[in-house]
């Protein structure tokens, strides 16, 4: 949730809403077919542009808006994607085995940080890092296999690693 708003900027956003938000809830009703989504991802993207830089500043803030929607429609197709992965492995395991709808939640919310935080890595550290943990290579197998020393797969790991650590403090 957003800090409270300097007045200049709460006006601001009540100006480009009441402007915009009509636009907005169609942008997302012609990609995605569905009202309710639509609204919901139209909310996500002003709570973007309340935590955003200074929106006072804004010179073309339907343009703006636009950008920050295409992240949020991006991000409901990932989790949907992420969701639909996760769906698969459930109807496979047996009932008895199969996780409560609370722990399904904890799992798809869990699986949907750990997805941003490798999207936050750049493509060689992402790399590197499912390489070890999901292949089980170790730093040299990784480092030719990508094609680095041995001493950048370690910083590759470093980086991830970090960001682990930053997912786990939240």
């Amino acid at each position: 949730m957003p800090a409270a708003l300097h007045p200049s900027a709460a006006a601001a956003v009540e100006t480009i809403y009441r402007s915009h938000h009509g636009w907005l809830l169609g942008w997302f009703q012609r990609r995605l077919g569905n009202a309710s989504q639509s609204a919901d991802l139209a909310h996500d993207t002003f709570l973007r542009l309340m935590a955003s830089r200074d929106v006072v500043a804004l010179r073309e803030p339907q343009a703006f808006l636009r950008t920050l929607a295409h992240g949020v429609v991006v991000n409901h197709w990932r989790r949907l994607d992420i969701e639909r992965a996760w769906l698969d492995v459930l109807a496979a395991q047996p009932g008895p085995l199969a996780p409560s709808p609370e722990e399904r939640a904890l799992v798809l919310e869990t699986l949907c940080q750990i997805d941003a935080m490798l999207d936050r890595l750049n493509p060689r550290a992402r790399s590197a890092f499912l390489l070890s943990q999901l292949d089980g290579l170790t730093y040299a197998q990784i480092g030719r296999h990508l094609g680095v020393s041995e001493r950048m797969v370690k910083k590759y790991m470093a980086q991830a690693m970090l960001q682990c650590l930053l997912l786990a403090q939240r």
